[in-house]
């Protein structure tokens, strides 16, 4: 019986507990951005350098940027001024960062698919991630001189304090949703070809911005910007400081319109970026479908022909892989479609404007220039087969030699030809040798200072994404390589500068064509400088180049 009754008494179970909730995931993300910033800055003084004075910068412009805007208080055309600038903003977050992108991991969800987390809370917690950085502090600083410049009363405050994290958010909110929509083109092959024509495009927006900007100042007057400032201040996030404008007009429905447009349209945004989040999330990647074998052209036609204007040595070589990879592959293929359109497109319609120079051509022959600076990460992880070549100041300076002979193929060409096209359209011939002279010799100072910054400044170019051009923690370094490189070139080149000022000053052009012999020479020199100085550099850093470069 009492065996019975312990067979059949059941055991007591212990009480179910609740699933635990699960950990909010937005704090993790933004240490992760700040432990990536700072380990970018670890062990390289230089690097550390370039960051801070990368954020020096940012906040100089800003500065000066919010001066102007508390300067423009009470103005009657503020509000159409800041309006535009909301606008212009916002369209820099959403294309600058595909086309320049800095290489924030934590903003690459193609690298958090696999991992066990929702798309709502993996928004929030980059979008989180996304408001650490310099470019949402300069947008920061931007907003706040936006409002003081039209909040005026208790409601415009009130309004002010409102559109500027509305519009915060909202750019960066924008940015990433279209980063993410196209974050599956950006690193495909097709992706590599929409850089290519990216470049033009920027190309001709730069200009278009430009001639915008000479045509106010021409005129005169804010009044002109009022029928755009009327049109934008209804497009989102611009809405946000429309409505601090129309709340201190005392528009107050106006205002509540256009608080309302704001959110609702930074709530599609959020929506749509969850959306296309999840979209990757669960999609397979089409873009690992093998595509069908292209046909190898004949070995003849591959190096045959290439080498027969090149010397048949390591100088031969090394500038013949420089054109190939000028055309082959698609960063340097977009990056030199951009200088060849800049070059070109600046100097010829200021021109056919009839409001330019003859010595705009030296703008050809500093874009092109520009394609120096970098060498060795153009190569990336591929330089270490480059670096076992290298074993003496000798065969580092035969290296450089041989990647400004590449450069030099083109970029001189290239200039002569815009210089006379300018001159041509200027009617200006007799200013076509000096123009022209300047404009070698600030190329020669470019290769030349190109060759330092290379060896000096080297940092990564990542190949997992057709727009990222820097890899992480590595953007403030590439911005001083190049503005340092732009301002040691000008500086090289100043004797001529100032001799080419004090022909025009004292009205002696019949002496200009003197700087086409200078120019020559000392453009030829200032670049066998520049890799002499270099050639030492490169075989003394030559391991922390290969780390540099092999980052991304």
């Amino acid at each position: 019986m009492s065996t019975s009754a312990t067979s059949t008494t059941s055991t007591p179970t212990a009480p179910a507990t609740a699933p635990a909730a699960p950990a909010d995931i937005t704090p993790i993300f933004v240490r992760l951005k700040l432990s990536l910033l700072r380990n970018g800055l670890k062990g390289s003084s230089t690097r550390k350098a370039a960051y801070f004075g990368a954020l020096a910068f940012a906040l100089v412009i800003a500065f000066f940027a919010m001066l102007g805007l508390v300067v423009l208080r009470g103005n009657a055309h503020a509000g159409s001024v800041v309006v535009l600038l909301a606008a212009i903003t916002a369209l820099c977050w959403t294309f600058v960062p595909l086309f320049f992108a800095t290489g924030d991991e934590t903003l690459d969800p193609t690298r958090l698919v696999m991992l066990p987390l929702r798309p709502r809370p993996l928004v929030r917690a980059m979008l989180a991630a996304s408001l650490v950085g310099i470019g949402p502090l300069f947008t920061l600083c931007l907003a706040v001189g936006s409002v003081i410049a039209v909040a005026r009363g208790a409601a415009g405050v009130v309004a002010a304090v409102l559109a500027v994290p509305l519009l915060l958010v909202g750019c960066v909110t924008l940015a990433r949703a279209v980063a993410t929509a196209n974050v599956r083109l950006l690193t495909s092959r097709k992706g590599r070809d929409l850089a290519l024509l990216s470049g033009l495009l920027i190309a001709i927006g730069a200009q278009a911005a430009n001639f915008a900007a000479q045509r106010l100042f021409q005129t005169g007057g804010l009044e002109r910007l009022e029928p755009a400032g009327e049109i934008v201040r209804w497009l989102p996030p611009a809405t946000a400081l429309g409505m601090v404008d129309s709340a201190s007009e005392g528009s107050y429905g106006i205002a509540a319109a256009q608080l309302l447009i704001t959110v609702a349209a930074l709530g599609l945004l959020l929506w749509f970026w969850e959306r296309s989040l999840t979209k990757l999330m669960v999609t397979p990647d089409g873009s690992t479908i093998a595509a069908a074998k292209e046909k190898k052209k004949p070995a003849n036609d591959a190096t045959g022909r290439g080498r027969s204007l090149l010397p048949d040595d390591r100088t031969g070589a090394a500038a013949q892989r420089v054109l190939r990879y000028m055309v082959r592959d698609p960063k340097t293929k977009s990056a030199w479609v951009s200088a060849l359109a800049l070059g070109l497109i600046i100097p010829v319609v200021n021109a056919v404007q009839g409001a330019g120079s003859v010595y705009l051509a030296c703008f050809a022959s500093g874009m092109l220039g520009m394609q120096m600076y970098n060498q060795f990460g153009q190569d990336t992880s591929a330089f270490w087969m480059v670096a076992q070549t290298i074993s003496s100041t000798r065969d580092a300076y035969v290296e450089l030699r041989a990647r400004a002979l590449a450069l030099a193929l083109v970029t001189v060409p290239f200039t002569v030809v815009v210089a006379t096209v300018t001159a041509g359209l200027l009617g200006n011939w007799a200013g076509l040798p000096g123009a022209l002279g300047l404009a070698l010799a600030l190329l020669g100072s470019m290769l030349g200072t190109g060759a330092l910054a290379s060896a000096h400044l080297p940092y990564s170019i990542p190949t997992d994404g057709a727009f990222k051009s820097v890899a992480p923690g590595q953007g403030a370094l590439a911005w001083a390589a190049l503005l340092g490189g732009l301002l040691s070139s000008a500086l090289v080149s100043s004797p001529l500068i100032a001799l080419a000022v004090y022909f025009s000053a004292t009205d002696q052009q019949s002496l200009t064509w003197i700087l086409l012999p200078l120019g020559l020479a000392w453009g030829a020199l200032a670049t066998w400088a520049g890799m002499r100085l270099a050639a030492p550099a490169v075989v003394r850093r030559l391991p922390e180049i290969l780390v540099a470069v092999s980052k991304g």
